[in-house]
């Protein structure tokens, strides 16, 4: 949002920052109805990671729905849907047994679902974008908004290449350009660090309408191939975790005697000594899960936050000059975990809304309010709706909330007369150290569980070291002063990748943080459940972070 500098710029129609599965959507739905209208409209889309799909990290389990409304001959189009869902299991855990669930929960039914690899999905979507005429740019990071005189968003400027670490430049530095557009459409997926700007400056929450969020973190395994049922879906509830979090994991089979497994865990949870990275290590070892590994070997890591807040939670969709899409808004369907499908709608609603607009007669309004209007009469609004209770009903815990979303699903069919609220702020919950117990870990063992900065070799994330860091401190005396005194500096555990860590002299004095942002995998946690909110995550230079190559 700072004052621009001398640059270069372009001039688009429409720009979106973001090649994840909602920003391509809407890039193709809008070169589609060019084919079809003959009206041209130019579309370029930015995209911070390496490559498209570098930076995209899900279960996955797709519900093809809008893939069969946008490109309905995909199949002949080579999409990477490989693996058709055979088999739906539910699992409670306790430490050493589970007990499977007679009938899968209904949001849970994988029928006519694919597993497929998230990023390779999204790698060909971005080769139907540019078939169509879309320009693509991997590599180059949205780093601030910029605004017309009236107020209005003129668009975006990408960051400065070559900088040294305190921002003046380097050797080899390259300014950033400007992409000017009529409409820009924001879907940096969960917790856009360019979206929490402008949901504040245009004040596009309401008291009361905030977001919630968890980490997923994910390993995919190769497994033995005696153990391999390519379509199985596991999903499990219970150990490790205690009845006060709410989390889950999953294990999906794959071809190729792979294995996609992860776990998911709330970011409301309230002890400063829970680490989310340790109960997913530790929830391997249980043995319904270590009997699948066994044998095998991990092959890729990664971690990422995504939306819970659900229905609650969505935001002002439009303001002057753009828009939200995809999990920059929030439509993660909770229950089912899926928020693919739900976010290609959005982005192609958005897109047809944006066509209308900016093609049609006259001269196009500065706010696209058709969209969120169009948005609400498509299935998209109403299955996000009926869903919005079961989510928040965890905060009275586990088996209240399992009960609850039971009554809501089966008796109520999602239109009880009621909407839950949800009880407060990720990073508000946190209790002070003096109110909880600290949580004695295992060891990892190196051949099923793995330390951190082993894991993160495996999302090959890199960072260039002379470079501004990129994980900001609002006051640099606040990890000391209230983090590590009330809390016991909470962030060297809600990390997943060990970027922040507590040295001292060799008596113990003199603590300090140390930020290791070379190890970052962009998963926006630490940005979330900092419980003074004194670290703001900003995009490094484009083309860094993690390199996922199948997650």
């Amino acid at each position: 949002m700072s004052e621009a500098v001398e640059r270069e710029s372009m001039e688009y129609d429409v720009v979106i920052v973001g090649a994840g599965p909602s920003g391509l959507s809407a890039a193709i739905r809008l070169k589609q109805l060019e084919q079809e209208t003959g009206k041209e409209i130019s579309v370029c889309v930015l995209e911070k990671g390496s490559e498209v799909g570098a930076h995209i990290l899900s279960g996955a389990v797709l519900e093809p729905r809008t893939l069969d409304e946008l490109i309905p001959d995909w199949k002949d189009k080579g999409a990477p849907l490989d693996t058709p869902a055979k088999d739906d299991e539910f699992l409670i855990l306790s430490e050493t047994g589970s007990f499977k669930l007679p009938v899968v929960p209904p949001q849970m039914h994988n029928e006519g679902n694919y597993i497929i690899s998230l990023g390779n999905f999204v790698r060909w979507l971005g080769e139907q974008a540019e078939a169509l005429g879309v320009e693509i740019y991997p590599g180059f990071a949205a780093a601030e908004v910029l605004f017309h005189e009236d107020g209005s968003v003129k668009g975006v400027a990408t960051g400065d290449m070559g900088l040294n670490k305190d921002g003046t430049p380097g050797p080899m530095h390259q300014v950033g350009m400007e992409l000017h557009a009529k409409q820009t459409i924001f879907s940096e997926g969960c917790r856009g660090h360019l979206g929490k700007q402008l949901m504040e400056h245009y004040n596009l929450r309401e008291e009361g309408n905030f977001q919630t969020y968890g980490i997923g973190i994910k390993e995919l395994w190769e497994i033995e191939p005696e153990k391999s049922t390519p379509g199985k879906i596991t999903h499990t509830a219970g150990w490790p975790m205690k009845s006060d979090t709410y989390g889950g994991t999953f294990l999906y089979h794959l071809e190729g005697n792979q294995v996609s497994i992860g776990m998911v865990v709330g970011l409301d949870y309230s002890n400063p000594y829970l680490s989310p990275y340790q109960e997913f290590q530790r929830f391997k070892h249980h043995p319904d899960i270590k009997k699948v590994l066994e044998g095998g070997r991990r092959i890729s890591y990664g971690a990422r936050a995504l939306n819970e807040g659900g229905y609650q939670s969505i935001p002002t969709l439009t303001f002057p000059g753009g828009l939200f899409v995809g999990c920059e808004a929030g439509f993660l369907n909770v229950p089912k975990i899926k928020g693919t499908h739900t976010s290609m709608k959005s982005g192609t609603t958005a897109a047809e809304a944006l066509f209308e607009a900016l093609t049609g007669e006259g001269e196009a309004p500065r706010e696209i309010t058709s969209y969120p209007e169009m948005l609400k009469k498509t299935w998209l609004w109403d299955e996000i709706y009926k869903v919005r209770n079961i989510r928040p009903s965890f905060k009275w815990g586990f088996w209240a909330g399992m009960a609850y979303s039971a009554i809501d699903t089966y008796l109520f069919r999602g239109k009880a007369p009621w909407t839950l609220k949800h009880h407060g702020t990720d990073h508000e919950s946190l209790k002070k150290k003096s109110e909880c117990t600290p949580i004695d870990y295992p060891k990892p063992d190196g051949v099923i569980s793995f330390d951190r900065l082993t894991n993160v070799s495996f999302a090959a994330t890199a960072h260039e070291e002379e470079q501004p860091c990129h994980l900001q401190l609002k006051d640099e005396t606040v990890p000391i002063s209230v983090n590590l005194e009330d809390y016991d500096a909470p962030e060297q555990r809600f990390c997943p990748a060990g970027v922040y860590e507590i040295l001292t002299d060799d008596d113990g004095s003199n603590p300090r943080l140390q930020i290791n942002a070379q190890n970052c995998v962009h998963c926006k946690t630490c940005d979330i459940k900092d419980p003074t909110q004194n670290i703001n995550w900003v995009t490094p230079q484009g083309g860094e972070g993690p390199n996922y190559p199948n997650m």
